[in-house]
């Protein structure tokens, strides 16, 4: 009988600072300037302007090259060299032709070195003022009363942020002493099984910065199998986990009820900005089952935290 009771833990609650909270109100008057129409002049370096265009190479359009209400700021370097140069001195408007030259390494090989023509639409000038920390910014960006209200929700949020945080470090660590009271015997098809998903979850991770495995070990200048032998440890830490926490749930008959799967996936829409209808369209079997898996194992943890001997420190 794996033990569950009485396992030691400390978790540290750290009073969110005046100091984080400027800080973090800083970056947000950085990410949101005040955006202002210019009418009364020409366009100049730092401008931003929303503009159409299309691009002509030996006079027949090419792919990716058209785009309407495209924002752009002149003298950022996003586009190809010469580009943004040729807007400046446009006014609200105006039509005009923007010759470049590809370079020679561009990354569309029918498009290198070659000559083109954008024929651009200017629709508007802006101009990006920094905001003061006042109640317009309040107002204007999030359409609170003030900027009193602003700072106190920004509080609010970074405790809840840091609280979360807290207890997802006690819980880690709650969960590693009840692994290592597990002395479940490991199969090698368990454990291949454990790490295959380890790489799966790799791969995951991964596809979100455009890479695939085989790209990934070519960078680390690591075969498949050194991945496999890397990961061997964390999978099997990751079966006794699920072992012991599938024990103590049998023992306290804990179970992924309706209601908990229902507020778990309204949760994960939450998180992720989607509806329920779009978050089905991702349902596999296997996501299913891994949101059952961590229904169990939070109430799980919550038995933990009752049966537990935990220390409570406040910094």
């Amino acid at each position: 009988m794996i033990q569950y009771k009485g396992l030691r833990g400390r978790l540290e609650r750290l009073r969110v600072t005046d100091a984080q909270v400027d800080r973090q109100i800083g970056q947000l008057i950085e990410q949101n300037p005040r955006i202002i129409p210019v009418t009364d002049r020409p366009a100049r370096l730092d401008d931003e302007l929303v503009l159409d265009y299309a691009g002509y190479a030996d006079g027949v359009a090419f792919e990716g090259g058209t785009s309407e209400k495209q924002t752009l700021t002149l003298g950022s370097g996003m586009f190809i060299p010469g580009f943004e140069d040729q807007l400046v001195g446009t006014r609200p408007g105006d039509e005009v032709d923007v010759k470049v030259t590809f370079p020679e390494q561009y990354h569309a090989p029918n498009l290198a070195g070659k000559e083109a023509v954008f024929k651009c639409k200017v629709h508007e000038i802006r101009q990006h003022e920094k905001y003061a920390p006042d109640d317009a910014f309040a107002r204007e960006v999030f359409g609170l009363d003030s900027f009193d209200v602003l700072r106190t929700r920004m509080r609010e949020g970074l405790q809840a942020y840091t609280d979360q945080q807290a207890e997802e470090e006690l819980g880690v660590r709650l969960l590693d002493q009840l692994a290592e009271g597990f002395d479940g015997e490991i199969t090698d098809e368990q454990l291949n099984a454990a790490i295959d998903q380890q790489l799966r979850s790799l791969e995951a991770q991964l596809a979100q910065q455009g890479l695939n495995l085989d790209a990934y070990c070519k960078f680390t200048g690591k075969t498949k199998d050194q991945l496999r032998t890397e990961h061997t440890p964390d999978a099997k830490k990751a079966l006794r986990r699920q072992w012991a926490v599938a024990a103590v749930a049998e023992a306290e008959g804990i179970e992924a009820d309706e209601a908990s799967v229902a507020e778990a996936l309204k949760e994960l829409c939450r998180q992720n900005g989607l509806t329920m209808e779009e978050l089905a369209t991702h349902m596999t079997d296997a996501a299913q089952a891994a949101i059952v898996r961590n229904v169990i194992t939070q109430k799980v943890l919550k038995c933990l935290r009752e049966y537990g001997d935990i220390e409570i420190v406040e910094k």
